[in-house]
């Protein structure tokens, strides 16, 4: 029997979550049409809007529903620098820092190489935690040529959780936009934006939670003005045209609520078997390292490096034997390389070459964890007569 432990990249999707989208599909009718069925539909997605807002803490208006993280990250990111540059050419400077999922990274290098985008990185430390401090003097340094800021929540690679309330607390004084990637903590960590004034955007996706995929959402303040990519009948406060998935929306809905009503207990056992598990790898193989911070951090998120060995060996060598992990974000997988986030980190080639990431979710066990603890020294050893 397959064991998947592999929820950061996708979470196996939730009964309820595919019950509610099959229920869904059967109504007909498009949610933008006037007529009963059409609003039918639309009472539907009016819902998911309602329960999706609920679970972010904002009004439904400020939810625009997307394909998923990645069209919510280009959406928040490029939206965001439009509408703030406008005709002001000296407003070209983002934020971020180099540890970002790829979503923002390609989406940054984009506008830099297009439209004329001056990223600026601020560092992160050993534990991939963004320096403050350094965030607070290129926010005081003239102000008027930035566009935004964009940052991770916790870092969907090795699990670290950002001070986001700090970066947004130092956005807000600055008076710049700041974006925020949260779908590594969506349904782990609670949210609310009525908490966090200085976020303009947030993005999040459904499949990390258990619903369907091709399902996200974007978070857009009242007061934030955001240019949209995609036009044609205005829909969604005119910042994403096109006809709506409400199965999708639906589904979405049904995930996260289930995830936030079982949060507490989840979390303490995810905790637990995360604990569990990178406490027996860490004394059971040599070599191990753990990657990120131990404290401030995912509690499904294990990530450890095993000196000397690739992360494309060992994977090869764990799906073999049925267990399903990770290097990193699954947006790279079939790619060979460094981490970048490990790189950013500090660390050289050939250490962010060799870290297996481990997430667990809502259908991980405690026989799970055993397997996997049970196979890696072996597999490591193997990994390791390879790259030798």
């Amino acid at each position: 029997m397959a064991i998947y432990l592999d929820h950061a990249a996708s979470a196996p999707v939730r009964a309820t979550a595919l019950d509610a989208f099959v229920a869904a599909t059967a109504q007909a009718g498009n949610p933008s049409s006037t007529h009963r069925s059409g609003q039918a539909a639309r009472a539907l997605l009016d819902g998911a809007r309602i329960r999706v807002a609920a679970s972010l803490g904002c009004d439904p208006i400020e939810v625009v529903f997307t394909s998923g993280g990645t069209e919510s990250v280009n959406l928040g990111i490029t939206g965001l620098f439009r509408a703030r540059r406008g005709g002001s050419a000296a407003r070209v400077r983002i934020l971020a820092t180099a540890a970002e999922h790829h979503a923002t990274l390609d989406t940054l290098e984009w506008l830099e190489k297009h439209e004329g985008a001056v990223i600026e990185w601020i560092p992160v430390d050993a534990q991939a935690r963004v320096d403050l401090t350094v965030l607070e003097a290129a926010l005081a340094r003239e102000p008027e040529t930035i566009a935004l800021v964009t940052s991770l929540w916790a870092n969907n690679e090795v699990g670290t959780v950002q001070p986001i309330s700090a970066i947004a607390e130092l956005a807000a004084l600055a008076g710049i936009p700041l974006h925020v990637d949260a779908v590594a903590v969506w349904g782990h960590e609670l949210i609310d934006l009525r908490t966090l004034p200085g976020v303009s955007a947030l993005s999040v996706s459904g499949h990390k939670v258990g619903s369907v995929p091709g399902v996200g959402a974007l978070f857009v303040s009242r007061t934030a003005a955001v240019e949209p990519l995609i036009h044609g009948g205005g829909q969604q406060r005119g910042l994403r045209s096109g006809t709506l998935d409400v199965p999708a929306a639906v589904s979405m809905a049904a995930a996260i609520d289930e995830a936030l009503a079982q949060r507490t207990t989840a979390e303490e056992r995810l905790s637990a078997l995360r604990d569990d598990c990178a406490q027996r790898i860490l004394s059971g193989v040599s070599g191990s390292v753990l990657c990120g911070s131990p404290n401030a951090r995912l509690t499904n998120n294990v990530n450890i490096r095993f000196e000397g060995a690739k992360s494309a060996d060992m994977l090869y060598l764990l799906d073999e034997a049925g267990i399903s992990v990770s290097a990193g974000s699954a947006c790279q997988a079939g790619v060979e390389r460094a981490s970048h986030v490990l790189l950013a980190m500090g660390l050289d080639e050939k250490a962010a070459s060799s870290p297996l990431r481990i997430t667990l979710g809502h259908t991980t066990t405690a026989a799970d964890v055993d397997a996997l603890v049970s196979a890696l020294p072996a597999v490591v050893e193997r990994a390791r007569a390879a790259s030798a």
